[in-house]
């Protein structure tokens, strides 16, 4: 069962978590980039730049600047659909997913001292 948190310890979670992350040598995802980046590994595939945008509720152009910028961090690849040529799908990448296992780390870490 999960333990409630109060708003005042979720924001102090988020903030033990968001400092792990900015001290550490990795990347500064915005929050619309993490947004998807999550989006991509925790809900099952196949991910599309149409898909993405409708989860999200955000433009296609948003998304597409945002797989911009995780695709040049090689956390994510995109992909035409074979079986479907119009289609481009976002596939997940080995250093895209060993980043969120760090980040998860640092959400437990923060947790610990909430």
């Amino acid at each position: 069962m999960a333990a409630t948190l109060t708003s005042q310890q979720a924001l102090k979670l988020w903030h033990q978590t968001l400092l792990s992350s900015v001290r550490s040598e990795g990347p500064d995802l915005s929050a619309r980039q993490m947004a998807l980046f999550l989006q991509v590994y925790l809900e099952p595939p196949p991910h599309t730049v149409r898909g993405l945008a409708a989860a999200l509720q955000i433009s296609k152009p948003a998304v597409v600047r945002a797989l911009d910028t995780l695709g040049r961090l090689d956390f994510t690849r995109r992909r035409r659909d074979q079986a479907d040529k119009r289609n481009v799908l976002i596939q997940r990448t080995v250093k895209g997913s060993v980043f969120l296992s760090e980040f998860a780390e640092w959400v437990v870490g923060a947790s610990d001292s909430v």
